[in-house]
Formats: structure tokens, C-alpha cells, sequence
């Protein structure tokens, strides 16, 4: 199992982020996730499962954590990512959707993050996951309903909607969610 290795390339200005102050961030990560971490200046990370680690599958949430990281999420918001196993990373790449237009991309994501925010921070608020635009992505973290809450706004943003219908979908799925979480509490009471 040790020796196992995957390679993600990031932006170069995400470097910085990724390695931290006085190298915390990447130190993070490799006790946590029992990797090793090798990054170089332009952005070419390569991601090695450490002699000792057990569990192999740390090293795609190490690629999933480096990768959150090199789209423009805090490595405080991808910690989430290491601290619950049920969290998970996700991204649409604008690019897939408008292929090289730039224009087409700038103008979706000046919808995705609205006037002064608002909207990227509705749909945080109202899936409990975090969104990140950045350069011709859109990332996002949480658990896998939360996420796929957030991925569902963020598409209807990019096929176009009207924000608003957006929106009531977002209020809809966030009365779903709590309606879930209640039944999960109320079930085991009413075995008695």
C-alpha cells in the first residue's frame, strides 16, 4: 500500500495557501492524512501515501483537500473535508459548460457570487455548504446533500434561471432538509 502516489496540479498563486504559514497547512494535511506532500513553485503537487498509513483512501481526501484548496477554498474550510469523513468535495467547471468563452464564464459567475455577494451567500447559508468561485470554477464542501443542494442551485444559476426561482428552491430544499434531520431524531422515540 505505502508508495501509492497521485498528482494535482494547481495555480500558482494557490502555492502559498496550500503550504501555509511557516509551512502549518501542508503540515496539517501530512499528519492528519498520513501523506507526504511535494509542491514546487508552479503549482505541480505530488501526493505520496506514507509508509505507515493504513487506510489508502486517505490519499484521494488528501487529493480532494489539495485540490479544494487549489480552486480557491481557506485551508481552514478544507479541514472539514479531514475532520468528518462524511464530507465531500465537488466542483463544476464552467469551461465544461461554455468551453473557452470567457465572456460567457465572467458573466455566469458575476450571477453565481450576485450583487455584493448575496447570492453565494444564500446558498451557503441555506445549504450549510461553502462555495467558492474561482477562476472558471465553482467548488463546493460539505456533506453529500448539502453539496448537492448547493451543485443544483449553482446549475440552475448556469442554465440561467432567474435567481429568485433559485432561491425558492434553495428555501424548498433547506425545509426538506430540516424536515429530514427532525424525522431522524423523532424515529428511535417512537419505538417505545
Amino acid at each position: 500500500m505505502a508508495g501509492l502516489d497521485t498528482f494535482v496540479k494547481i495555480p500558482k498563486d494557490r502555492v502559498a495557501m496550500l503550504i501555509g504559514e511557516e509551512g502549518k497547512a501542508k503540515q496539517y494535511i501530512e499528519d492528519r492524512l498520513n501523506v507526504k506532500i511535494d509542491v514546487d513553485s508552479e503549482g505541480s503537487v505530488t501526493i505520496t501515501l506514507r509508509e505507515k498509513a493504513s487506510d489508502p483512501s486517505m490519499l484521494l481526501k488528501a487529493k480532494d483537500v489539495v485540490t479544494a484548496i487549489g480552486r480557491g477554498f481557506s485551508p481552514d474550510a478544507t479541514y472539514r473535508l479531514i475532520r468528518n469523513e462524511d464530507e465531500i468535495f465537488d466542483m463544476i467547471d464552467l469551461r465544461q459548460v461554455f468551453g473557452r468563452s470567457e465572456s460567457d464564464i465572467k458573466r455566469v459567475k458575476g450571477r453565481l457570487i450576485g450583487t455584493d455577494g448575496k447570492t453565494r451567500r444564500l446558498i451557503e447559508e441555506l445549504t450549510e455548504a461553502h462555495m467558492v468561485v474561482y477562476g472558471h470554477t465553482v467548488g463546493f464542501i460539505g456533506s453529500f446533500t448539502q453539496v448537492e443542494a448547493a451543485r443544483h442551485a449553482a446549475q440552475m444559476i448556469v442554465e440561467g434561471c432567474q435567481h429568485q426561482t433559485v432561491y425558492r428552491f434553495l428555501q424548498r430544499k433547506r425545509t426538506e432538509l430540516k424536515k429530514e434531520k427532525l424525522e431522524l431524531w423523532e424515529k428511535p422515540d417512537s419505538k417505545k
